[in-house]
């Protein structure tokens, strides 16, 4: 049963396989076992393709059915449609377009199989992606917040540097005054007189200044500090927001483009490999000598090509005789008196019939 499957995959006449000797029937169950795993194998890897874009198994199992059933009816037909003739140059040149196209399944096929062999090396590449693109993706964010971060810090600095100006001003004057009061500067008399209450009074003033510039930048700071603080609030949202994104770059092009930046050696040689399997079967077809089968599908094809030559020689006889018939036929009623005389009749009646339809017409119109 298995035997006769293999046959079927190798697209060959199972009832001429059957009265083939045996080694006939053993290339082409190898042939026909080469397209079935060809196609389980494009299952494998579409499957798994689909599985990096759907992220779901029973998609990825439906999809990658259909897939490999398409890729085993290609390499069915490929290998099927070719025909054994008596020139080897001859058959490659008609299986050249079939090799392409067998090329080119290799090709599909062995993509995602590679992805999947190589996947912890591309998962590091990938890795590596992500940390470039969080690094890159967090100082650009940081570019639309920073200068209006900065504004807002030096507004703080500035209001505190008022204050430490005002601060010093306040000391100053409190030495002033206190060194009045002791002899050493000033007047230079001990003792607290009019210049000292002067000194004293102006010092007093300026620290009730100091005091309430303090209130005032204490809630300037404060009103600072929120909008300082809700923009490093909006920077932290916006790059956590966009984080997602960068963690969910490993889809299929991330994949395949991760695989390219790994070293070309190992996935040449995969491709080759599958290369080499795919273009087996139509390989194996042109370099094995004519077999029994060949022969038997041969005289098959002979007898089917001259039998419908004879059906159409046939028809063509047919037509010419009927076709002389009809013209002697036509030739003889054309003398015929009496067919004649009814043509005439009949010609005469329908003249009438034009002549009294056109009469009508034209009363009606002028009446």
């Amino acid at each position: 049963m298995i035997k006769e499957f293999f046959w079927m995959c190798s697209g060959a006449d199972t009832d001429l396989l059957q009265e083939s000797p045996k080694s006939e029937q053993i290339k082409y169950a190898g042939i026909g076992g080469t397209v079935f795993f060809t196609a389980v194998m494009a299952f494998v890897s579409s499957a798994y393709a689909l599985y990096t874009v759907f992220d779901t198994v029973y998609m990825a199992v439906l999809f990658g059915i259909i897939w490999g059933l398409l890729i085993f009816n290609l390499d069915r037909f490929i290998v099927g449609t070719i025909k054994k003739r008596d020139s080897f140059w001859k058959e490659f040149l008609q299986a050249s377009p079939r090799l392409v196209l067998a090329l080119i399944i290799a090709i599909v096929i062995s993509k995602p199989l590679e992805l999947k062999i190589f996947e912890k090396e591309i998962d590091r590449v990938l890795l590596e992606q992500k940390n470039n693109m969080t690094l890159l993706n967090q100082d650009q964010i940081a570019q639309q917040f920073t200068p209006e971060i900065q504004r807002v810090e030096a507004d703080i600095k500035s209001i505190e540097a008022n204050i430490i100006a005002k601060e010093t001003e306040v000391n100053a004057l409190y030495d002033t005054y206190i060194t009045e009061a002791e002899g050493t500067q000033g007047t230079m008399k001990l003792g607290k007189g009019p210049v000292y209450e002067e000194k004293r009074e102006k010092h007093d003033a300026q620290l009730k200044e100091l005091q309430q510039l303090k209130d005032s930048s204490a809630t300037k700071i404060a009103r600072k500090e929120m909008v300082l603080l809700d923009l490093r609030e909006k920077q932290k949202l916006q790059t956590a927001n966009s984080q997602p994104i960068i963690d969910g770059f490993d889809g299929l092009m991330a994949r395949i483009n991760a695989l390219e930046e790994l070293p070309s050696l190992p996935s040449m040689f995969i491709l080759l490999l599958f290369i080499a399997i795919e273009t087996a079967p139509v390989f194996a077809k042109i370099m094995a000598p004519k077999g029994a089968y060949d022969l038997k599908f041969e005289e098959q094809e002979e007898t089917l090509k001259a039998w419908v030559a004879q059906q159409k020689n046939q028809r063509d006889a047919v037509l010419t005789t009927d076709i002389s018939l009809n013209e002697k036929v036509y030739y003889d009623v054309a003398k015929d008196e009496e067919i004649y005389d009814y043509k005439k009749q009949k010609a005469k009646d329908l003249l009438k019939l034009q002549s009294d339809s056109f009469y009508k017409k034209q009363s009606d119109v002028l009446s």
